[in-house]
């Protein structure tokens, strides 16, 4: 599935990552409107139940036919909006940090919580999600309490991925299986602690054009790397990784 910075008003002031920027009259950044869950209340929300929140907007994907995929999170946690109604000129609004309202109904869908059938509406307010480290958090159970966050990886190795029509290793696969070209998702496979695990960069969220993306074709198998992404779930932990950079 599918950051540039915002200038606050006209103080033209840099948002930092972790600052709630609010609205005239609002006492807190995370005071929820009449009517909104907070997101302890949306966690214990059973599934294909109706749900409102108030998120911020910290990536999306290509628009397409009215609808958008959008990464979110508010300093108690995140959401993910999956094809969420939404016109081309609304799209162009959806800046990282963007305040938005959203109704929709949550679900899953192969152990990613999501909300689907949304729509949203705009407000006044901003917010950009500070990287949370939760590398030693891999193998553990408390990891999922962050799906979806704004997440970073420090010092795994990149393993093989798979093989080539030759039969070497690779250290990356266009595609799950190796069926894509330049253009498709990424897959490549990093190791911490003796266990492995598969990381994605999604080619609707960072295309080919993109840093990240350039920097995993570049990879080498036993390359030591920091990765930042969206704790995106897929049977099982499969981040979308948005940077990569090489291991301090």
């Amino acid at each position: 599935m599918k950051k540039i910075i915002a200038l606050l008003l006209t103080l033209s002031l840099t948002l930092v990552p972790g600052t709630l920027v609010m609205a005239e009259g609002e006492e807190e950044a995370d005071v929820k409107s009449e009517g909104v869950m907070t997101h302890e209340e949306y966690i214990a929300a059973d599934l294909d139940t109706e749900v409102v929140i108030e998120t911020y907007v910290q990536a999306k994907q290509s628009w397409w036919e009215d609808k958008v995929t959008v990464y979110t999170q508010d300093k108690d946690g995140a959401y993910f909006l999956y094809d969420m109604a939404c016109s081309e000129e609304d799209y162009e609004k959806l800046n990282v940090g963007t305040k938005i309202k959203v109704t929709g109904y949550k679900s899953e869908w192969s152990g990613e919580v999501e909300i689907v059938d949304a729509t949203f509406e705009i407000e006044e307010g901003e917010y950009i999600a500070p990287v949370t480290d939760v590398t030693d958090l891999l193998g553990k159970d408390e990891l999922i309490d962050h799906q979806n966050e704004f997440v970073s990886f420090k010092g795994m190795t990149v393993e093989a991925a798979g093989q080539d029509e030759d039969g070497n290793d690779v250290p990356f696969l266009y595609n799950w299986d190796g069926s894509g070209q330049d253009g498709d998702d990424l897959y490549f496979n990093v190791s911490l602690n003796g266990e492995t695990y598969t990381f994605t960069v999604e080619s609707y969220l960072c295309d080919n054009t993109t840093d990240v993306y350039k920097a995993v074709t570049e990879l080498q198998i036993g390359d030591k790397i920091d990765m930042e992404g969206f704790l995106y779930w897929y049977e099982g932990v499969n981040p979308h990784i948005t940077s990569v950079t090489e291991a301090e």
